[in-house]
């Protein structure tokens, strides 16, 4: 059965990277946990693009933890790869939102990696509490 937390709206967003040494295991492949990374890359520069960003967010006292996250892997990401990561902005509740990502690498267009990450509104004293309305918004 597939898989529908991982289905893909238009993307919101298009983020370019290259992979560099540091994010590569001893055997040249980008170590697992760095998808995640990417991920954040991406979703950091939508939230600048399109709402508001996180330096905004934390000076209204707000932050967005990572409650929930998935990676499926498909291919390998190598040294010095170009890689595309494609966001989409596919849920938000009042406190809670979900991003859907998929990493290919540019040159060939082959899906590398897709997954999520759901997030949460906490205010200062780790309260959960809504979004704020340039979000909602976006």
């Amino acid at each position: 059965m597939a898989d529908t937390r991982l289905d893909m709206q238009e993307p919101l967003h298009h983020h370019r990277c290259r992979v560099i040494y540091g994010d590569t295991d001893s055997g040249g492949v980008v170590y697992y946990a760095n998808y995640l990374r990417y991920f954040e890359a991406a979703r950091t520069e939508l939230m600048r693009e399109r709402a508001i960003s996180y330096r905004e967010m934390e000076q209204q006292g707000l932050i967005m933890p990572v409650v929930e996250c998935h990676v499926r892997y498909k291919a390998s990401a190598r040294y010095d790869d170009l890689l595309l990561v494609e966001t989409s902005l596919v849920q938000v509740k009042s406190r809670t939102c979900r991003f859907n990502y998929r990493i290919l690498r540019e040159n060939d267009g082959k899906m590398l990696a897709q997954g999520y990450t759901t997030h949460a509104v906490v205010d200062c004293d780790g309260r959960l509490t809504k979004f704020p309305e340039a979000l909602l918004a976006a």
